[in-house]
């Protein structure tokens, strides 16, 4: 997962014998888009987007009702008249990176204390993103690399008008549903088109991606340029233990937890299936993600290797007297560690858990932006600083309809969750439920509350201070009641990682020492280039090949009888006759990915669009600590397969002609195998 301003060079120079230009990143980087939730790039000179289905499902789901259900019909405008906007959704396009690590760097004397050298950083990281976006009007953000050791400054044009243009049913792009997610062979057609527009016109951009028609082949080299999440590639033993034994098991219970009632609550009407598929789509994929994790977290090698890398780290700092103050490092991050292991519990169900109910988190925005709004950039919670309040205004002023039964149900599953953690006699819990069940105070909050109202939020985001304290909502009463903890807990949190974020720098300057110039650090939602070739690969015992087809998807579909999820929507059984079985559909390669990697177009070596990814195979989930080519896949719906969907399923000649310049697409649909 290179940094575009320290591309792979000689890897791809040695290894490949292909020499990497800033002509081409250049073109790719600023034709890549990063979505919220994923990823995407530019196919056009008129804004068109190409993205996964599955990240713009949200906006499918806000824009049906009980009459016109859009993630299961699909939806395909045939003029710019019917393209459908997306309130609230947003792209950014990286412009420039620059390495500010010296300047946050002089800014931490000698000898101050933990609370001094985390203010000072704040202060001058504020100060950094204020002059960066006084001076260019881009979207400026510092972004930690390597665990602290780097600072780098990102600097973003973004496109808050998008509006849909063609996603497939969900039937289609999601094909096999959660039986096969993470698995591979695949057959989807997880695919989303979407237009950035300026001004209310269609926006013009100067890089795109050119459509590479011929597709990938076995061995080829290819490219991704996404934005991965976040690895934990360079975390110590002791933040791989916290999170083997507390992060992720207390997850997966909180997800089985949401699974289980959230299927139970869409079964019971299929209008209820309507509201919570997105959502409960997301918990299912979270949950099956962190049973991988978990599993690679059980790995005896796993450890074995990391403790070996550690202990042989630790001896060459003590063998060399200019590295020995790094000695202690591995413990004091140890220690903070552990720290944070004892307020988890509180963290998650203060901070993080509650924000799952939109109503909730939005009047949360309003709250804390308020009291934020009044201190200097510098001194705000990181969300409220300068650089990212557009991204909390954009949220709360979006017109965007909640469901109110649904978030009922979700703030009662919270509320569960909170009785099951602490116990029902717990101050947190006595506070939060007020003497009522959990689905009785979660009706009561929600529909006693004016927060799932726009308009609402609109106004009273508007209010003065002094007029914003005296507004009286349940809502907005049950959250001032935890704010304090909540801040305590997020300033607690800050200051431990601002202890591990100094002993990193000093455990990067002994394996600088020890292996020279670092690799890639680990991913944190900017935009990477990863490389590697079409490829299949083993699992237990069978050879898995590296390309599927549409011929397969209708023998998928066959063998499962048709039944969910493996039936197919009418639109593919009418086509089945006019398609060349032979045309590829998905496809596997060893480009390094792990979550917000989905959309991330993959390219050939002339930069051309060959594929869309959407998802990673199951031995790929031990890549969150460790990365092998052996058997880890990135999973990519192919270019052919999309241009012979787009032809022949859903006859989306328009989007043709402007993908191609023609009114139907350059290459023939028969092209044979792979």
């Amino acid at each position: 997962m290179w940094l575009f301003n320290a591309p792979p060079i000689e890897p791809l120079r040695v290894k490949y014998h292909f020499e990497l230009t800033s002509a081409w990143l250049e073109q790719l980087q600023k034709s890549a888009v990063h979505f919220p939730n994923g990823s995407g790039a530019f196919v056009s000179a008129e804004g068109l987007i190409i993205t996964n289905q599955h990240i713009a499902e949200g906006a499918l789901q806000k824009a049906s009702s009980a009459k016109q259900d859009l993630l299961k019909a699909g939806f395909y405008a045939k003029t710019r008249a019917e393209e459908l906007k997306c309130p609230g959704l947003s792209v950014d396009i990286l412009i420039s990176i620059e390495n500010v690590t010296a300047q946050i760097n002089a800014a931490i004397k000698p000898g101050m204390s933990i609370e001094e050298s985390l203010a000072a950083r704040k202060t001058t990281i504020s100060a950094i993103e204020k002059g960066s976006f006084d001076k260019t009007g881009l979207r400026s953000t510092v972004t930690t690399l390597y665990q602290g050791s780097e600072y780098h400054l990102y600097r973003y044009k973004r496109f808050t008008d998008l509006r849909l243009v063609f996603a497939p049913e969900q039937q289609a792009a999601m094909f096999g549903g959660d039986p096969d997610n993470f698995e591979f062979p695949r057959y989807d057609l997880d695919l989303a088109f979407l237009r950035a527009y300026e001004n209310g016109q269609p926006a013009k951009v100067d890089h795109f991606l050119k459509i590479g028609f011929q597709g990938t082949h076995e061995n080829e080299l290819v490219f991704v340029a996404g934005h991965p999440g976040r690895t934990n590639r360079s975390l110590t033993v002791a933040e791989l233990e916290y999170l083997r034994d507390v992060h992720i098991p207390r997850s997966i219970a909180y997800l089985n937890l949401n699974e289980t009632l959230m299927t139970a609550w869409s079964a019971r009407s299929s209008e209820n299936t309507r509201k919570a598929q997105d959502e409960l789509l997301t918990v299912q994929n979270a949950r099956k993600l962190h049973y991988g994790r978990y599993e690679a977290l059980l790995t005896p090698e796993l450890f074995a290797r990391k403790k070996k890398e550690e202990s042989t780290l630790q001896e060459f700092a003590r063998t060399h007297s200019d590295l020995n103050d790094a000695v202690p490092a591995w413990e004091e991050i140890a220690k903070a560690q552990r720290t944070l292991a004892k307020q988890y519990a509180s963290l998650y169900a203060v901070e993080l858990y509650i924000s799952n109910v939109t109503t909730i988190k939005l009047a949360r925005y309003i709250l804390r932006a308020v009291a934020e709004k009044q201190k200097p950039s510098g001194e705000r919670m990181r969300e409220f600083r300068d650089s990212n309040l557009p991204n909390i205004e954009q949220a709360i002023l979006a017109d965007v309809p909640l469901d109110r039964d649904f978030e009922e149900l979700k703030l009662a599953i919270y509320f569960l969750n909170l009785v099951q953690e602490f116990g029902v006699d717990h101050p947190l819990c006595t506070a939060t439920l007020a003497g009522k069940s959990p689905s009785k105070r979660a009706f009561e909050l929600i529909e006693q509350s004016k927060f799932g109202d726009s308009a609402f939020r609109k106004r009273v985001y508007a209010m003065p201070p002094g007029e914003f304290a005296q507004l009286d909502d349940p809502i907005l009463t049950l959250l001032r009641g935890i704010d304090e903890e909540g801040r305590n807990l997020r300033k607690n949190t800050e200051r431990q990682n601002e202890i591990k974020e100094q002993a990193y720098a000093k455990i990067a300057k002994v394996r600088y020492a020890k292996d020279g110039v670092a690799s890639a650090p680990d991913a944190s939602s900017t935009l990477r280039l990863c490389f590697g070739t079409t490829k299949g690969y083993e699992e237990g015992g069978h050879a898995i090949e590296a390309f599927t087809t549409v011929a397969g998807l209708y023998a998928r579909s066959a063998e499962h009888k048709s039944r969910e999820p493996f039936d197919l929507p009418p639109s593919w059984s009418t086509a089945k006759d006019k398609l060349d079985p032979h045309v590829p559909l998905n496809f596997v390669s060893t480009c390094d990915i792990v979550g917000g990697n989905s959309g991330s177009p993959i390219v050939n070596k002339e930069g051309a669009l060959v594929g869309v990814v959407f998802d990673q195979n199951l031995p790929s989930l031990i890549g969150d600590y460790i990365y092998s080519d052996t058997q880890a896949r990135a999973i990519s719906v192919g270019i052919r397969g999309i241009v012979a969907a787009l032809r022949t399923v859903y006859r989306a000649d328009e989007l043709l002609k402007e993908l191609t310049g023609t009114p139907h697409a350059d290459q023939p649909e028969k092209q044979g195998g792979t």
